[in-house]
């Protein structure tokens, strides 16, 4: 497709409801639309169109009937008996005019049809002058025929020349077309709710939340279906995360064991270069466990909790002024989010004491958009190649060059971060900071 009309399926699919619900009720509205304007334009254009034509010739043929009358038969001068017998058998009024001219055409846009099929009728069976008016008296038709020595002038009945029952057929019409509409969004409203249950309890688990007590399978069986699927992968993941936490701290309980015996067998020994070695060796193992501890409390399943944005980013100011480091934070819209608090707060934490450790100056920036929330970290630090960036997420990656490295660092603080952001529902991204450093941005819905 070239031209303006390049761009027409994608501005018509922005203008669709994006819901299953709304989509839906488009799949029911528009066939019965279609259908019942082609019912409707078939009935307008072909069987009322006929029906008035045989009602329009059928008036004219009365009209004929008279007008041979007077030009028949002797009349008296006020033509009594033919107007008799038009009112008594035809069904017309008529009057005999002096033969004044005819007045000037005019026609009716709403009675259209009617002017131009009782124009051909007359010209076809009549054959002389004539005026006709539609639409200046209500529910009558006036004609005028030119006559040799007369004007005939006719009001005849317009339901006796024209279909005039045609909106009996748009009010049943449209009538039933709403039954079944009402019927249609009923039904819908109900088979849709089970499929938004799903989706609601799904978002909810995908951030970290508890699954609203109230979902419960229902709905078509393929709904049914869905709903037990998602219930019983909640349950799985859930016991892999439990038995994968209790595993870690298992780990790190032992561990911690044998470092303190190393420690106390240290002290025993007398002060040497291979001595120091091994205290930085053990101190560096002592991180390692802190940091897995770290990640292990993350997924232990914190609830959900009101946190102040203004206050935690506060602390982080007063922590790297005590450093001797520059952080300034700000705040825009409502500071007070609903997310898991202890772990939000580490996600924000490692990005800050990552920026800190390897630049002076850190901007903190919070921002409430609709639905989303949105932190920005900035420094003027080092910064990260564009090519790894991914890479400084993945666990125990420490990049040689990069500011992912540091004497204390296990490689997991990034990783907590994302998945810390993940479980709420986000994610984080790294880019270039208007600082000249890095940006972290985290994206959340709150």
């Amino acid at each position: 497709m070239q031209g303006p009309l390049r761009n027409l399926p994608r501005w018509f699919g922005r203008q669709l409801p994006k819901g299953l619900y709304g989509r839906s009720l488009i799949i029911i509205i528009a066939p019965m639309v279609l259908l019942q304007s082609v019912v409707a334009f078939v009935f307008m254009e072909r069987h009322w169109q006929m029906v008035t034509q045989r009602l329009s010739v059928a008036t004219v043929r009365d009209i004929a009937a008279v007008i041979d009358m007077i030009e028949t038969f002797p009349q008296n001068t006020d033509f009594a008996e033919v107007k008799r017998i038009a009112e008594d058998r035809l069904d017309l009024d008529i009057d005999v005019l002096p033969p004044n001219p005819l007045p000037a055409p005019r026609r009716s846009d709403i009675f259209d049809i009617l002017d131009g099929i009782l124009s051909d009728q007359i010209r076809d069976q009549i054959s002389r002058p004539f005026w006709i008016d539609t639409s200046s008296i209500n529910r009558i038709v006036e004609i005028r025929i030119q006559l040799p020595n007369h004007v005939l002038r006719v009001f005849a009945r317009r339901s006796a020349a024209y279909a005039s029952n045609t909106h009996i057929f748009i009010v049943w019409m449209v009538g039933t077309s709403l039954v079944l509409l009402l019927i249609a969004i009923l039904f819908l409203r109900n088979q849709i709710r089970p499929i938004q249950a799903l989706a609601n309890a799904a978002e909810s688990f995908g951030r970290g939340q508890p699954t609203p007590p109230e979902f419960r399978p229902s709905g078509a069986s393929e709904v049914r279906r869905a709903s037990l699927a998602f219930l019983q992968m909640r349950d799985r993941i859930e016991r892999q995360i439990e038995q994968r936490t209790q595993m870690l701290n298992g780990v790190s309980h032992d561990l911690r064991t044998i470092l303190t015996r190393f420690r106390l067998q240290l002290e025993f020994m007398e002060d040497s270069e291979d001595r120091r070695e091994l205290q930085r060796d053990v101190a560096e193992m002592q991180r390692m466990l802190e940091g897995y501890l770290a990640f292990a409390r993350d997924e232990q399943g914190e609830d959900v909790g009101e946190l102040d944005l203004e206050l935690m980013l506060q602390r982080l100011e007063d922590d790297a002024t005590r450093k001797g480091k520059t952080v300034t934070a700000e705040v825009l819209g409502d500071p007070l989010i609903a997310v898991r608090p202890d772990s939000f707060t580490r996600l924000v934490t490692n990005l800050v004491s990552n920026a800190t450790r390897h630049a002076d100056r850190v901007n903190v920036s919070a921002r409430r958009e609709g639905r989303w929330l949105t932190v920005a970290v900035e420094d003027d630090g080092p910064g990260i190649p564009a090519e790894k960036r991914e890479e400084v997420f993945k666990p125990f990656v420490r990049l040689d060059t990069a500011r992912n490295i540091d004497a204390g660092g296990t490689g997991l603080g990034l990783s907590i971060a994302r998945d810390i952001a993940r479980s709420h529902g986000g994610d984080i991204l790294l880019s270039e900071s208007g600082l000249g450093g890095l940006r972290a941005l985290v994206r959340i819905p709150a």
